[in-house]
């Protein structure tokens, strides 16, 4: 494509790919086949009718999809996505929810919704020469994504999240999506930086999403480090050094201890 536009609709995976530059948000609705994929270390299935959200495609590996499979993906950059997203807590919760499970298996009448949600996301972007062109893309999202809040609420209920918290836990996560866990990994750097007690940073990521602080830190962590244990041109000292251990000793004992092999043993 010439140009990275907020918004991209395609009908194929590969379109952008997933180690690109350039950070976009993925909306996959499954029309026909299989695909597997791993994603935050986990493995899924993606059937017909379910609806796929990414927010970490870096995540996404070993995608494996069927001959048969077909699906139809909105791509739109985290800016476009805030922009569009409605004024509720709830964004918060589908967040959290989905960094654990990107998969939504939908009923058949919301597949026809989330269907007719993309065909007219897909009309939107095509027509250019609307003279209110942008206003009619973060509408179109915005119908978009209330529908995805009201899809994951209907399976793991509405929690009410408060207006404070939701602050506190959104600001801590860019930061940990920002990479700050290569240098800082102690739950104080981030309660100093959000102007809370390391106490109360961690007693509101438990309350939203039944994990402490020092428990995000330490996943983001081990996620990128075991990407980078399976790139081979690194050494074990080039990632140790990358990330900030005072020695390949101490860095071998933390993969050990959250990953519970070795990094020679995971490499292998």
């Amino acid at each position: 494509m010439e140009e990275w536009k907020d918004i991209i609709v395609a009908d194929s995976l590969g379109i952008v790919k997933t180690d690109i530059e350039e950070q976009y948000l993925s909306h996959l609705l499954c029309l026909g086949g299989t695909c597997r994929f791993f994603f935050n270390g986990q493995e899924f299935e993606l059937r017909e009718g379910d609806l796929c959200i990414i927010r970490r495609r870096s995540l996404v590996e070993k995608i494996r999809p069927s001959a048969d499979f077909r699906c139809k993906i909105i791509y739109a950059k985290p800016g476009f996505i805030e922009l569009s997203t409605p004024q509720s807590n709830y964004a918060m919760k589908g967040q959290l929810s989905l960094f654990n499970n990107p998969v939504i298996h939908l009923i058949p009448e919301q597949q026809i919704l989330c269907r007719r949600n993309f065909d007219i996301l897909e009309q939107r972007v095509n027509n250019t020469e609307h003279l209110f062109y942008r206003e009619t893309l973060i509408n179109a999202m915005q119908t978009a994504i209330l529908d995805f809040f009201d899809f994951h609420a209907r399976i793991y209920g509405n929690t009410d999240i408060s207006m404070q918290n939701a602050s506190i836990m959104s600001r801590f996560l860019t930061m940990l999506e920002e990479g700050t866990y290569r240098e800082h990994r102690e739950v104080s750097y981030y309660a100093d930086r959000l102007c809370v007690t390391a106490k109360y940073l961690s007693e509101v990521t438990k309350k939203v999403s039944g994990y402490a602080a020092n428990y995000w830190i330490n996943r983001y962590t081990i996620l990128d480090i075991s990407r980078q244990l399976r790139d081979k041109s690194l050494t074990f000292v080039q990632i140790s050094d990358m990330f900030g251990f005072s020695s390949p000793a101490y860095f071998s004992r933390y993969v050990q201890q959250n990953l519970g092999v070795k990094p020679s043993d995971y490499r292998e």
